[in-house]
């Protein structure tokens, strides 16, 4: 009979694979962000497209949506629960060449997504543009991700199953349903297809796969993110593992109704309008609960955000997901969203949470994970800590700049004459917007040289490098 102690001292963990995963995240980073900004700039001179259809603003938004959630998203989701999972269950990864395959089909995937949007070819379902062939393909990837994943916590070594990976498993399980049922459609050819849903029932469908989308993979996935690096980065143990358990429950059970709050003073039940604003408020609570564990388990900590640019960016991430889930659930109180409904407010919102959340927690968790894949340190503490500063101001520049745009649009549209007309037209309300947009693109184009900068670090602390065998501790045994 094999002695399990040889086999497991022979053993190392998959981390080539996670290595390649993060380098494809920090490059889809720079193409999606390079064409935030270039559509930012579209906003101040339209002539910018060259009258190109490729370059179009409806094109080209839609190509840096999708590569930003899930080029740049997805791969760091899918490196970082590859890397957390393995040291949580202290076993290599499941099926390892399986692991390597949705690594490179997911890349492909999204290289030729973002071509066939910048062609035109789209459902025109917002964050579910790609047709069907696409549809089909992300779902095969996804199922391979998913055995990967939960067939190393089904070999794992160690009796409890951490809280980083309860909120992975819950992204992996939730959005391939999204996926599919929002995704049901009749193809009539290779590139065109319609949905099998019509006029409000699409609308409701949509907006249940949108905001959950929003939901479990950009919130719910980088929780997990969180629930693990945060810990390891402050050298503490999370505050209170009971809270983050409730709140994971809680997240799940009430983020799944907040969709509708999408379609206020829209054809549809406003029962239902009144279901997604008040699941919307409920969400504070876990989303709260998330934000406080994470402070108070930092909280002991804090002398090491003066040398550390990996636990800046962390600590910065949680406070830009505290403000944007609670602006979030106050957007969805219709009082309030019938300013903000159809404005920049919405965008602003948005980009609170993509920039100042999802990228500052992922810059924080790159921080921690590429010196320790290649066992260096890394190569400029300056120039990470010049990043946080662009990073910061350019997120607060974001939002400020479609604050005051969306408030404006808001108050402008809903302005009437003493005849009850509106008193200014689209044209003119857009007119008023530039200096707005002018502050967005500043603010845009500081966060990306932030972007770029981090690259090069990265590069100059990898470079002649190579990924270090790490092997699972001996002592995990004992508790198998």
């Amino acid at each position: 009979m094999p002695d399990p102690a040889k086999k497991l001292s022979v053993e190392i963990y998959s981390d080539r694979v996670v290595t390649t995963l993060v380098m494809f995240s920090v490059i889809w980073a720079v193409i999606g962000m390079l064409a935030g900004v270039y559509v930012a700039a579209e906003m101040v001179w339209p002539a910018l497209n060259f009258d190109q259809s490729w370059l179009s603003f409806g094109r080209l938004r839609t190509f840096h949506t999708n590569v930003v959630i899930f080029g740049f998203g997805v791969s760091a989701l899918m490196g970082t629960a590859y890397y957390s999972v393995q040291r949580t269950s202290h076993v290599r990864l499941y099926a390892s060449n399986l692991a390597w395959f949705t690594c490179w089909a997911w890349q492909i995937a999204i290289l030729a997504g973002g071509i066939s949007l910048l062609m035109g070819l789209t459902t025109s379902k917002e964050y579910a543009e790609l047709e069907w062939p696409f549809d089909i393909a992300i779902t095969l990837v996804w199922v391979c991700f998913a055995i990967v994943f939960f067939g190393t916590i089904a070999k794992r070594r160690i009796k409890q199953i951490y809280i980083s990976n309860w909120f992975y498993g819950g992204l992996i399980i939730v959005i391939a349903m999204l996926h599919i049922v929002n995704n049901l459609a009749l193809p009539v050819t290779l590139t065109k297809s319609y949905s099998l849903y019509a006029g409000a029932q699409d609308a409701i469908v949509q907006w249940w796969y949108g905001h959950n989308a929003v939901g479990f993979l950009l919130t719910g996935g980088f929780l997990g993110m969180m629930y693990y690096f945060l810990p390891k980065q402050a050298e503490r143990p999370i505050w209170s593992y009971k809270l983050s358990i409730v709140a994971f429950w809680a997240f799940t059970y009430s983020y799944i109704w907040a969709g509708p709050h999408h379609l206020h003073f829209n054809a549809i039940p406003e029962w239902v309008q009144n279901l997604g604003m008040v699941m919307s408020l409920v969400l504070l609570a876990p989303s709260w609960a998330s934000m406080v564990n994470g402070i108070m388990t930092v909280s002991s900590a804090w002398e090491k955000l003066r040398s550390d640019p990996s636990l800046k960016f962390i600590v910065l991430a949680l406070a830009f997901y505290g403000l944007a889930t609670f602006e979030g659930p106050m957007l969805a109180i219709k009082s309030v969203n019938i300013i903000s409904h159809f404005t920049e407010w919405t965008i602003g919102h948005v980009h609170s949470g993509a920039l100042g959340w999802n990228a500052m927690i992922t810059y924080g968790t790159f921080y921690f994970l590429v010196p320790r894949l290649v066992g260096g340190n890394l190569y400029s503490v300056r120039l990470a800590n010049i990043h946080f500063w662009l990073a910061l101001a350019g997120t607060i520049l974001y939002i400020v700049a479609l604050w005051g745009a969306g408030v404006s649009q808001g108050v402008l549209w809903l302005s009437l004459d003493d005849l009850g007309e509106l008193r200014y037209s689209f044209t003119e309300v857009m007119a008023a917007m530039k200096p707005y947009y002018l502050l967005r693109l500043v603010a845009g184009i500081l966060f990306f040289i932030g972007t770029l900068l981090m690259i090069y670090n990265f590069f100059k602390t990898i470079v002649g490098r190579r990924t270090i065998a790490v092997r699972p501790p001996i002592e995990s045994l004992a508790v198998a």
